[in-house]
């Protein structure tokens, strides 16, 4: 399909948003005029409130222009003059893809690339262009791979795809933020009836009654009623789209391998595939682990610690693994890009163009002053809040952050403590385990289990029932307790590992979980024995 007539589906398709919007509103306004002709008043007032509730976020949708897909990334931007060798690859790419190179290049922090294109008369006419790169590609690719990834995005220059992704853009996200803001309002009244149903249910238990079931009926079934027929208009022009978005998609392939060569740009989709997976993992894991803490690892390594997770020794099995099988399947219908399985068998299945030993240097090495460019990255990417945040090396980042997550684990039982009436020392885990074993030996271990959180079925249970619900909870904040006591009294600390978890060490490194849960569990036992864990505390303090 050609340029122009790709532009008018564009244009047709956004047209078609805007008179099912007149529509709706026409049926609206309709309704209140025939309720202020004919019906009583209150029923009159009753539906204009409602037409106007209704109205007001389609009408938002229609003035709100979408914008580009790539107009609020944020990243950092680098001159030629900055990154020499960046710039010299993605110009040579692009005279061998056929193409105008990008005006500017923007690093960013997503494990994605992309390209834009700011157009004029609904694509028809060229404009500035912009190339997207997200560091994890750089961190985590060879440069063969690299290049791949490069002239696949270039090649979207070529076939115009970018020139009509504002104009289509903005039809997209019209429709999806007006069926967006229906649901939204729904959502909300389901909550708020909800909420007032689990209060009502609260109330009833807490007065001994049995709870009646939360049921939400029918609040929020206006809005769902009206979502309808922009939910199926969203549906039918993401299937229109993106069809065309996924055969592009293709092209772009098929382009890489020509340019780069088969073998790099499949071996790009297999590695693509492991550092969508992986980065995510990192930056919820490791990256931003230390927030809780009010922490952040060193300057750079917010991004630049990746490189740390890749090359765990620990972690290579499972890395082959999930390079040796891409996610497969059936993608979405309105998935603009084919499952990587299915692109990395067309790309396999290319002729044997011998390239398959080429140089494979790191993709980082592109840059000049790597260290800084991550450094510059978390300036340009983090909000001013998450910036403030103290910086702490990984070692010291991972005891500090395991430490404050076990307080707040720990808190449940250590007031419950306080609302048993014994002492309890906020500055000394210590302490309080001392407090709570001799209470458990003075008999008071269900005292104490009876003021840690229950929930309503554990509420209304009694006897050996009841504690079979308490134990579970009582157990792990026991565990946690007993950590924090460890940490403060025996030089305990958490470690950090790229394989697994961080693990509570005791000097000399024998491993605290284990031998934690092994004397916790007589504490707790139906005939409590505090011994076990009075000895556990004893040998590791000697």
């Amino acid at each position: 399909m050609g340029t122009s007539l790709r532009a008018l589906r564009a244009l047709a398709l956004l047209a078609g948003f805007h008179l099912l919007t007149l529509a709706v509103l026409g049926a609206l306004l309709g309704a209140d005029v025939a309720a202020w002709l004919w019906a009583p008043t209150a029923v009159a007032v009753e539906l204009t409130v409602l037409s106007a509730l209704l109205g007001v976020p389609i009408v938002r949708a229609t003035l709100l222009l979408g914008r580009p897909g790539h107009a609020d990334v944020v990243g950092l931007p680098v001159s030629e003059s900055e990154q020499p060798g960046l710039w010299r690859t993605v110009r040579s790419l692009a005279e061998r893809v056929g193409t105008r190179a990008p005006d500017a290049i923007l690093l960013t922090g997503d494990a994605n690339a992309g390209v834009s294109e700011d157009t004029r008369l609904l694509g028809l006419l060229p404009g500035p262009r912009r190339l997207y790169i997200g560091v994890p590609l750089l961190t985590g690719l060879t440069q063969p791979q690299f290049h791949a990834v490069l002239a696949h995005e270039l090649a979207h220059y070529c076939n115009t795809d970018t020139r009509l992704a504002g104009l289509t853009h903005r039809g997209r996200d019209s429709v999806l933020r007006t069926s967006d803001a229906f649901q939204e309002q729904e959502r909300k009244r389901l909550d708020r009836k909800r909420a007032r149903r689990e209060k009502a249910a609260a109330k009833a238990v807490a007065k001994g009654r049995e709870a009646k079931e939360v049921n939400t009926g029918r609040a929020g079934f206006t809005y769902r009623i009206a979502a309808k027929p922009f939910l199926a208009y969203a549906r039918f022009y993401l299937r229109a789209t993106h069809s065309a978005a996924r055969a592009q998609e293709l092209a772009a392939d098929r382009t890489a391998a020509r340019v780069a060569g088969r073998d790099a740009t499949a071996s790009a989709l297999r590695e693509i595939a492991v550092l969508d997976a992986v980065h995510d993992f990192y930056m919820s894991r490791y990256a931003t682990m230390g927030i809780p803490a009010g922490l952040l690892p060193p300057r750079g390594e917010v991004f630049g610690g990746l490189r740390s997770l890749l090359t765990a020794p620990e972690r290579q099995e499972n890395l082959a693994a999930l390079r040796s099988e891409p996610p497969a399947g059936v993608p979405s219908r309105y998935d603009t890009h084919p499952a990587p399985a299915d692109r990395i068998r067309l790309v396999e299945a290319l002729p044997d163009d011998g390239r398959a030993n080429a140089p494979a240097g790191p993709a980082l090495a592109l840059l000049r002053d790597a260290e800084q460019v991550l450094a510059e990255l978390e300036a340009a990417v983090l909000t001013p809040e998450t910036l403030a945040l103290e910086r702490a090396d990984w070692p010291e980042l991972t005891h500090r952050t395991a430490h404050t997550l076990t307080v707040e684990e720990a808190r449940p039982l250590r007031e419950a403590l306080a609302a048993a009436g014994l002492p309890v020392s906020p500055a000394s885990p210590s302490a309080d385990l001392a407090a709570f074993l001799d209470a458990v030996d003075a008999g008071g271990l269900w005292r104490i289990a009876n003021h840690l959180p229950k929930s309503p079925e554990a509420a209304r249970a009694r006897g050996r029932a009841a504690r079979e619900f308490l134990r579970p909870a009582l157990h792990s904040g026991l565990c946690d307790l007993t950590e924090l006591a460890l940490a403060e009294t025996a030089a305990a600390r958490w470690e950090l590992s790229w394989a697994e978890p961080a693990r509570l060490l005791l000097p000399g490194g024998r491993e605290a979980a284990e031998a934690v849960a092994a004397a916790v569990r007589p504490a707790v036992g139906d005939v409590p024995d505090t011994a076990p864990l009075r000895e556990l505390l004893r040998s590791s303090t000697a």
